[in-house]
């Protein structure tokens, strides 16, 4: 059967939205930023138990008096794992994708209800839209959107509007036809039965689908951290690379308790605004009695919104009286960013890491604000070309990210290699003392269970591992390279090291990992693998005429392997979630560098 090139043809209609419609992708991205922007900004202006004792008084008018106290436990225990500021992003983005998905699902599930061919059509498009791989919309939401909070929204709001329509459409479908034939008998018309009749009839199966509108849209927030969404998915996505099991459950436990409070919250206020919902509430709470009756209590809306509002007045002047004088850097001729915001994508590699921390906490202490982000290697080059970074520190040139300076080199400044020359390799520990090249690998992969262990398949490293080192030493039929994250890769090698078993990773020099295990660099005799790379650092088009004392810092900056490993080491022994820490107690052992005004 002939080859159909639906993946060119795609690619192809990508192409052309984005040379056509930019001025529209511009306009959405600069109004759910806005919308995301305000909300946020509302949500974490109160002291964060403040905020929790308002979300608490509205569980305990919808739910009762449990209710609340369960939930200002649940925030309690989100701000005391230090994790408030990434809760309440997330839920910004949850309320801003249900917003904008509500406005479109409801419409289309009244029409789809009012018209069986509406519905036939709609029904493969909404089942196209939820079973597609949320994952796949972020591809060309990072192209129109570039990265950050946008992409995120965006796939949030296709992937959660099928059931949005398909439960508004269920609901008035539902309704008893002799009450609108009752209705349509009496001369009502049919806006009157729709907005009268069948809306408050359907309430309840209506407000199930805006349930599942923000179930979906909070199971959607970790892809979305990994395109520089922030928030609870950002910290689970971090955790994921880092391998850091501690903020990873931390983390998850977080998304939970929001989860929980959210699908309570309006499965109650489902009851509420529903007739039915209210009769059923009322025979409920008058069958009850003793404690249950004081656990259940539920106080006039009155008192509730009373409650509530003297908790928001007292949070607000808090914000307002709370003391500003809190220094935002640097005085006088020391504060030469003047809080200027540079954002730095790094991605997961340690020098990356290490480097990213480094000039982060050097801008910083020259009055910048500097936002690092953690991403994909394709997701930090789109944003960097699409301007929403500023910098990155890690650009492997010219091997190993050749294709991505082929696609977006146009579109960077090039501020040079700071270190230099790097190698990459697949290694094997010492103690196989048979395997010494790339060549000795051939026949043995029974000893390594067929398996090369990678790091991150957006890596140029394992692009070029699968598509020519295994090819020019007939091992690609052998070896299968497992795509996974430089923390896993390292874990690996560590519990294989630990039990003396053959372990094969790809690695790349320098790394610390060589002076924490003896391991054999392979040899690579027939060049496969290429010459050694620069580490480069790469800026936005125009970063260098907007930041010209910050570039030429960047350009000039140099450090050695033993500097750099030294840091990458301390880094490690200090531990994770502290890499700014451990720059600080380096940097005291290497005052030299933080002389950026010598640098030439």
């Amino acid at each position: 059967m002939p080859r159909l090139h639906l993946g060119a043809w795609v690619d192809s209609g990508v192409d052309f939205l984005q040379r056509h419609l930019s001025w529209l992708f511009d306009a959405i991205s600069s109004l759910v930023t806005g919308l995301y922007d305000g909300i946020d900004a509302a949500l974490s202006a109160p002291a964060p138990l403040l905020l929790a004792g308002i979300l608490a008084v509205a569980a305990w008018w919808l739910r009762g008096l449990l209710a609340g106290l369960l939930a200002f436990a649940g925030f309690a225990l989100v701000d005391s794992v230090g994790l408030w500021a990434e809760a309440m992003s997330t839920l910004s983005l949850v309320l801003v994708a249900t917003l904008v998905t509500l406005v479109f699902a409801m419409p289309l599930g009244i029409w789809a209800s009012r018209s069986d061919r509406v519905s036939a059509v709609l029904r493969p498009v909404l089942d196209f839209m939820q079973t597609m791989p949320a994952m796949v919309y972020l591809i060309p939401g990072i192209i129109f959107f570039g990265v950050g909070v946008v992409p995120g929204i965006i796939a949030t709001i296709i992937f959660s509007l099928p059931p949005g329509v398909r439960m508004t459409e269920l609901g008035i479908r539902q309704v008893d036809r002799e009450l609108v034939e009752a209705a349509d008998a009496f001369g009502t018309t049919p806006r009157d039965t729709l907005v009268r009749v069948q809306l408050p009839l359907a309430l309840p199966t209506i407000m199930a689908g805006i349930n599942q509108v923000i179930m979906l849209g909070l199971s959607m927030v970790v892809i979305a951290g990994m395109v520089g969404g922030g928030g609870l998915g950002g910290a689970v996505y971090r955790a994921i690379g880092n391998v850091d099991i501690g903020l990873g459950f931390e983390a998850g436990v977080s998304i939970v308790i929001l989860a929980m409070y959210l699908d309570r919250m309006t499965g109650a206020l489902g009851r509420q605004v529903s007739p039915l919902g209210r009769r059923a509430l009322g025979k409920a709470q008058a069958a009850t009695s003793g404690a249950a009756r004081l656990w259940n209590h539920r106080p006039q809306p009155a008192y509730a919104a009373t409650g509530a509002v003297i908790l928001a007045l007292v949070a607000g002047a808090l914000s307002t009286f709370g003391g500003a004088a809190t220094g935002d850097g640097p005085a006088g001729a020391a504060n030469i960013g003047k809080g200027r915001t540079v954002s730095i994508g790094y991605i997961p590699w340690d020098e990356g890491i290490a480097s990213t921390f480094l000039w982060k906490e050097l801008l910083e202490r020259r009055g910048y604000k500097v936002d690092a982000r953690q991403l994909e290697a394709g997701a930090l080059y789109t944003g960097l070309a699409g301007g929403q970074l500023d910098v990155q520190t890690d650009a492997w040139l010219p091997v190993t990210h050749a294709q991505y300076w082929e696609k977006y080199g146009n579109k960077l400044e090039d501020l040079g290699s700071w270190y230099g020359p790097t190698s990459i390799e697949v290694s094997v520990p010492s103690y196989m003392k048979d395997v010494r090249s790339l060549a000795d690998l051939k026949g043995k992969s029974g000893r390594f269970k067929g398996r090369i262990i990678g790091i991150e398949p957006s890596a140029g490293a394992m692009s070029l591992l699968k598509d020519k080192v295994l090819g020019e030493y007939g091992l690609d039929g052998e070896y299968e390279v497992v795509d996974g994250s430089t923390p896993g890769m390292l874990a690996e090698l560590k519990r294989a090291y630990e039990k003396k078993e053959p372990v094969a990773v790809v690695l790349w020099s320098p790394h610390w990992a060589y002076s924490t295990y003896e391991l054999t660099k392979l040899e690579d005799p027939k060049g496969a693998w290429g010459k050694g790379d620069g580490i480069h650092t790469l800026a936005r088009k125009g970063f260098a005429a907007d930041e010209p004392e910050v570039a030429k810092w960047l350009s000039s900056f140099k450090l050695t392997e033993e500097q750099l490993t030294g840091l990458e080491a301390k880094i490690q022994e200090t531990g994770k979630g502290k890499e700014q820490e451990a720059v600080r107690a380096w940097l005291t052992d290497h005052p030299e560098l933080d002389k950026l005004d010598k640098l030439a």
